[in-house]
């Protein structure tokens, strides 16, 4: 893949944070305004609803091996080239998307738009680039709100437009949002990466150091364990909602949502109180959280006490542990080896995404045996207990390197 480059100064130029929100805001956004449109689109193509769906799947596939190659690249050749480049690879492939004449090529040129990953993984390494571990951690926070924000409008946003103009205007939104924000990230964000000598081998050699960290692998299982409670959610829920619960589908749409409201007040909590308290913490305070909220929930799903009240106003719990846990892990793991944060950022995300397919998936197939909503809460229950088992485990690791130092 060919790298863009230009003449712009090279300084540590810290970006405005709306660009950083604005670049994992996009990358979220592509994964589900055209949600809504699904149905249009399997009757446009005149294909089956199974197979359109895989623009979402295979979407998230191609998104988790991404994340393993362009953090080293950006290690190697820089943040804002491979954000630029990456941006007009999604703006090209997106142009394809519209004007697909047969499902295969508009699946081919959705598993293309995956190259939008670029903004997620490498704003999290700009914001470790510029500011000390706990002050990334809270800048991160802030960061990361987009993700929370965007799940809730960007849907309904979707609806909206295939409603008025067709399904192909999701896509427009977002060519015109992708064109957008590579005209303000080339304004806006200087170069953050620290200088490395030696060739792209050289980097390599050095990785070792970062995949032989137990601190590293500590900070990624907290993250993935605590986001692969949301992912369950994801893969269960819906069946949930309306098989044991009866909920139509604009119901269910209203009430999904709960996890991305806790997530955005962990956020803002993560924001205003990471740097304060250390992000080793803020962790361990999120995926306890995290994981009292589901077992109270277990706890009355055992006893009877249940309705989509009770199930969705415990997700909340979910979204708030999870919005503590993730900018404050991801942090440490970028923290570890700061010169190869693009890496450690590339891997964490993979690592997240692939886990929480594979738990979205074991959702799916325990809901299958019956039991209500009971397989799918002690299925996030085991996750969340993960999370914490990994996060004290990489706490003992923390304090046993600062006694022998």
């Amino acid at each position: 893949m060919a790298i863009l480059t230009d003449t712009a100064p090279a300084a540590r130029t810290p970006p405005h944070i709306l660009t950083l929100v604005a670049l994992v805001g996009l990358s979220t956004l592509s994964m589900n305004v055209f949600l809504p449109s699904l149905p249009a689109m399997a009757e446009f193509f005149a294909a089956d609803y199974g197979l359109i769906q895989l623009s979402v799947g295979l979407y998230l596939a191609v998104n988790a091996v991404l994340q393993l190659v362009v953090g080293p690249i950006s290690d190697r050749y820089g943040r804002r080239p491979v954000i630029l480049t990456g941006l007009v690879l999604f703006m090209i492939a997106t142009v394809g998307c519209i004007f697909a004449p047969t499902v295969e090529i508009f699946l081919a040129f959705r598993m293309a738009q995956a190259a939008i990953v670029v903004a997620m993984v490498l704003s999290r390494a700009v914001v470790r680039d510029l500011y000390p571990q706990d002050k990334a951690a809270s800048m991160l926070g802030y960061v990361t709100m987009g993700m929370s924000v965007v799940p809730m409008v960007g849907p309904a946003i979707g609806g909206v437009l295939e409603g008025w103009f067709g399904w192909q205007a999701n896509f427009w939104l977002l060519l015109g949002a992708g064109a957008l924000l590579w005209a303000v990230t080339y304004t806006d964000l200087g170069e953050t990466a620290p200088k490395t000598g030696g060739t792209f081998r050289d980097q390599v050699r050095e990785y070792p150091e970062l995949l032989t960290s137990r601190r590293f692998w500590g900070y990624c299982a907290s993250s993935a364990f605590a986001s692969g409670a949301f992912f369950a959610y994801l893969g269960g829920a819906p069946f949930v909602g309306t098989q044991v619960f009866g909920m139509d589908p604009a119901t269910l749409g209203l009430f999904f949502g709960a996890p991305a409201l806790g997530y955005l007040v962990g956020n803002g909590l993560s924001g205003r109180f990471s740097q304060r308290f250390g992000i080793d913490r803020m962790i361990l305070w999120g995926a306890l959280g995290q994981v009292f909220g589901l077992s109270l929930l277990l706890l009355l799903t055992l006893s009877g006490f249940t309705s989509h009240w009770v199930f969705f106003g415990f997700m909340t719990f979910v979204g708030l542990g999870n919005g503590l846990v993730i900018p404050n892990a991801t942090a440490g793991m970028l923290s570890v080896r700061p010169h190869l944060a693009g890496t450690a950022s590339g891997l964490g995300g993979a690592m997240m995404i692939g886990g929480g397919a594979a738990l979205s998936a074991i959702a799916g197939w325990l809901l299958g045996f019956g039991g209500g909503a009971l397989p799918l809460v002690i299925l996030m229950v085991a996750s969340g207990a993960a999370s914490v088992t990994a996060t004290v485990l990489t706490i003992r690791r923390n304090a046993r390197l600062a006694a022998a130092g």
